[in-house]
């Protein structure tokens, strides 16, 4: 059986997928999605069925009284209820056959996820550039700005991918946080990040380290540094969590060092984090890439 439905995209996104398992006695798909989507709101799955809002793999609409058939897929859209709409626009700074690169603001998450699904990145670009089939190559935080480096088809993707698998782009981060005399800088600190106790965290942990940055002050402004960072490894939130662990947060970071509540987004105070530049050798053309990014940080005048 095709993997690949025969469901168009909407909006600029693609559809989701469950698989139904090989292990299970549901009389009928209503049993079987009833169970696997506990947390929907009662009678929420029967109005999707009912309205053909969820598919087999040739995009026909099921129905809850189809037998259930162990190792098929079932397509549906993923809705998200109240999306934020994000009031910060990307910039595309560079596109050839292969790539583009684009400029990403801060709070615009890369690629769709939990409560964001239309206000990405991604889909933002595939719309207004008409082009379906653009990955990322690499991600970067919903709170973080700065260069983001996408693969116009599939056939290209793996040759960029692997420079980032194989740690041969140069990355340089600029961050704007507090000043602690006690830090000796230039640094390269090392830690072993795992996940924290939120999923969406990492913490330092005891063992052979498995995350790397090198620290360094730009300049300083009262009780404030301008940092350089260069990531020689690409671990989950490395960056804010190293900068928390020697004493020095970035600016206007909810997660680190502590998680705060659960709000709407501030965007009049932003993280304090830029993606400032992205070097490497293309794979396809043999040339030196560098790209930079055009944002600033709220560094004081």
């Amino acid at each position: 059986m095709s993997q690949k439905p025969a469901i168009a995209w909407r909006d600029g996104v693609a559809p989701s997928f469950v698989i139904l398992p090989e292990q299970g006695g549901w009389p009928d798909l209503l049993s079987f999605l009833l169970q696997r989507f506990p947390h929907l709101p009662a009678g929420g799955i029967e109005a999707r069925l009912a309205a053909g809002e969820i598919m087999d793999n040739a995009g026909l609409p099921v129905r809850g009284t189809d037998a259930y058939r162990p190792g098929e897929r079932l397509w549906y859209f993923r809705e998200v209820p109240d999306e934020e709409p994000v009031p910060f626009e990307a910039t595309v700074i560079y596109r050839d056959e292969h790539i583009l690169v684009a400029d990403k603001p801060h709070f615009l998450a890369t690629v769709p996820s939990g409560r964001r699904l239309r206000e990405t990145l991604l889909n933002r670009l595939r719309q207004s550039l008409d082009l379906p089939e653009l990955t990322p190559v690499h991600r970067l935080d919903r709170e973080t700005a700065g260069l983001v480096m996408f693969c116009l088809h599939p056939p290209s993707r793996g040759l960029y991918q692997s420079l980032f698998e194989s740690r041969l782009v140069g990355k340089v981060y600029e961050a704007i946080a507090p000043l602690n005399p006690a830090l000796a800088l230039p640094l390269v600190y090392r830690s072993r990040l795992e996940q924290g106790s939120h999923f969406f965290t990492s913490q330092e942990v005891k063992g052979e380290p498995n995350a790397e940055t090198r620290i360094s002050l730009l300049q300083e402004n009262g009780q404030l540094g301008w940092y350089r960072l260069e990531p020689r490894t690409g671990k989950k939130h490395q960056l804010r969590a190293h900068m928390s662990a020697l004493g020095v947060p970035i600016c206007n970071d909810p997660w680190y060092p502590e998680v705060q509540p659960d709000a709407p987004d501030d965007f009049s105070r932003p993280l304090q984090l830029l993606a400032r530049s992205l070097r490497f050798i293309d794979p396809v053309t043999g040339e030196e890439r560098l790209f930079e990014s055009t944002r600033s940080l709220d560094w004081p005048a």
